[in-house]
């Protein structure tokens, strides 16, 4: 069974927001504005995007 996957784009800088937003954006392997990464929909990287959702942008991807 595959899992679900989910398409994360950065859309706004990261420079001047709260530290831990900052380290989220990290830890989601996104560094730069247009940045794309695709993860397994979990639900802990749902709450990591519900963190930030003001800086990305998330598509859907079926692998």
């Amino acid at each position: 069974m595959e899992s679900k996957q989910i398409r994360i784009k950065l859309i706004k800088s990261a420079f001047g927001r709260v530290p831990k937003h900052r380290k989220t954006l990290n830890a989601l392997g996104l560094r730069r504005i247009d940045d794309v990464v695709v993860k397994n929909d979990t639900a802990c990287i749902r709450g990591m995007i519900k963190k930030v959702d003001y800086l990305v942008e998330v598509g859907n991807e079926v692998k």
